[in-house]
């Protein structure tokens, strides 16, 4: 998240919680996609990690970016911690060990996507060659310590980063260790929200097993394809997961917002100040009992903050975000939101996912999130293979890209961005598995060559 959000509007009622939500619902030519990814920096000379300060540091690459672009800084006590495209609507943002991130602008089509992930691309690399720098693209650092790692110095950081260890043993991996690409997708009304927020949760696994990048931990094989993923399973399952209520009866916005209200929070942000209050309720904070902040009462401020402390495996704000993938390069970070967009705005594609999903049971889900980090495409569930389920989750992407009929300018249509998923899935070799097996071979057991290979 580049920046919290600061609306000191005061929250009267439960209901103006499920309003907020509610006030996301779009038409349906007005839906967009915005895809977000990190990367993670490295000095090319020698492999090590980029800190926040020097004159060859992540500030410095911010300042370089914003100079090359005219991106506006964000700052947080004098300090830039990002950048914002005020005209365009997208952000640079920085994760707790300086992994860069892209929160793209809403666009319309995947060509405008690519075009996008393109130019930010080439504006990273024309700035961070400059300072020495290059930018992996795995889901995991694949070298160093969490000793070894940098700290970026965001005030929301450091909270999170004393109370994770209390509640999984993972979470200190998440925050300064991993790296995603996710794409945000809008709904038209609730029944619209339910029925997307069913299916992707359900096929999120899939995409994780299709998109499975990151099998290095310190220098070795770490047991996993996606040990980004595995590492979600023991970081906070107060705030993370399949979400098997929303398959309940009755679900809709109310029953999200009700499981909101009870994650823990982590901070209250007044003025400049955050507030350490991790693991409070902020249902005492909506009544003005917080006992850290007495007599503060919620503002729609700390209710935006606090939805996007929460990380299921597809997120409910004002929008649906996809959670699911490791990083990759500019061909995998686009075919991520094309594998969704396919299936979820067409509606032809989207019921025939629900038909693909909706005999799993919540046993079966569970178990192919726990099964995938570890086999991705030869795992399984319900007696098929997850390589089918995707062989077919693909198909009913691409027909749905398809009559989308957005054509490139040299009258191409969107299918074309699904092709770098289709050869995995055809192969049955995720990009984890072939770097394994050149960590077997051509690199003779060292993860350094990927530090020259799978690089933007």
């Amino acid at each position: 998240m580049a920046r919290d959000v600061s609306d000191t509007t005061p929250i009267g009622a439960r209901s103006e919680l499920v309003d907020w939500i509610a006030s996301g619902e779009k038409p349906r030519d007005a839906w967009r996609l915005g895809t977000e990814h990190e990367k993670i920096p490295f000095y090319t000379a020698d492999a090590t990690p980029v800190p926040y300060e020097g004159g060859k540091g992540i500030r410095a690459l911010l300042d370089g970016l914003a100079e090359r672009t005219g991106w506006a800084p964000i700052l947080e006590h004098g300090q830039p911690i990002g950048l914002a495209d005020d005209v365009g609507g997208g952000a640079i943002s920085l994760e707790p060990g300086g992994q860069f991130e892209l929160s793209g602008a809403p666009l319309k089509t995947l060509h405008e996507t690519a075009r996008e992930t393109a130019q930010h691309i080439a504006d990273v690399k024309a700035v961070g060659e400059g300072l020495g720098l290059g930018f992996l693209t795995l889901g995991m650092s694949p070298l160093w310590t969490r000793a070894q790692t940098p700290v970026m110095p965001k005030a929301r950081y450091r909270i999170m980063t004393n109370y994770m260890p209390k509640v999984g043993s993972l979470g200190l991996d998440m925050m300064y260790r991993t790296s995603t690409v996710q794409v945000n997708m809008d709904y038209a009304s609730e029944a619209d929200m339910v029925k997307k927020l069913r299916v992707s949760l359900a096929l999120q696994p899939i995409a994780t097993a299709i998109f499975a990048n990151s099998p290095f931990t310190e220098g070795k094989p770490n047991g996993y394809l996606s040990m980004r993923s595995q590492i979600w399973r023991d970081t906070d399952r107060d705030r993370t997961g399949m979400m098997a209520f929303a398959f309940e009866d009755g679900f809709g916005y109310e029953r999200y917002v009700d499981w909101v209200l009870d994650v823990p929070l982590y901070f209250v942000k007044r003025d400049a100040t955050y507030h350490d209050v991790a693991g409070s309720s902020f249902r005492d904070l909506f009544a003005g009992k917080l006992a850290q902040l007495p007599g503060e009462r919620a503002t729609q401020s700390d209710w935006a903050n606090h939805v996007s402390t929460v990380f299921p495996e597809v997120r409910l704000k004002r929008y649906l975000e996809m959670r699911g993938a490791d990083v990759g390069n500019v061909e995998h970070i686009v075919a991520l939101s094309a594998f969704w967009t396919g299936l979820l705005y067409d509606e032809a594609a989207l019921d025939g996912a629900w038909e693909l999903v909706k005999n799993w049971t919540a046993q079966d889900r569970e178990q192919l999130r726990a099964d995938v980090p570890k086999l991705a495409l030869k795992a399984s569930i319900a007696g098929r293979s997850v390589q089918d389920v995707a062989r077919d989750a693909l198909a009913l992407s691409r027909e749905g890209l398809k009559r989308r009929g957005s054509l490139d300018e040299a009258g191409c249509d969107e299918t074309r961005h699904l092709a770098y998923a289709d050869e995995i899935v055809a192969s049955g070799r995720t990009q984890a598995e072939r770097m394994l097996e050149l960590y077997r071979g051509a690199w003779n057991g060292s993860v350094i060559p990927a530090f020259r290979e799978y690089v933007f």
